[in-house]
């Protein structure tokens, strides 16, 4: 059974940093692109982040250069380094892997930028 389990949402004021976490099970995750993805309410869920079996990144224009996507395939997580947090990041942040033709969800963790 595949599992995927974030952690490290919470609330952050504008300009600070967070640091979100996703352990992987059931999969072999070394071999898996990992990524993050947000929902906003009312609004579509979105790519933040995907990163590569082999260590390439991608971002959209909207996170490149604050956020940053990292993985440690020995403790099976990916990581996203989330600095200068704008209000606009507030939503609801999951993460994605694609094993062979399958993509898997977590539950998710809120992050919510907000003085």
């Amino acid at each position: 059974q595949v599992q995927l389990v974030e952690s490290g949402g919470g609330l952050v004021q504008p300009g600070g940093s967070l640091r979100l976490a996703c352990a992987a099970s059931g999969i072999t995750f070394r071999f898996a692109i990992m990524g993050w993805y947000r929902q906003a309410p009312g609004k579509q869920r979105e790519l933040v982040a995907t990163i590569t079996f082999g260590g390439i990144t991608n971002y959209p224009d909207s996170v490149k250069g604050r956020f940053t996507i990292s993985r440690d395939n020995a403790k099976n997580t990916v990581y996203l380094q989330m600095n200068s947090l704008k209000p606009e990041d507030t939503a609801a942040y999951y993460c994605n892997a694609h094993s062979g033709v399958n993509d898997y969800w977590g539950q998710g963790t809120q992050v919510t930028v907000s003085s």
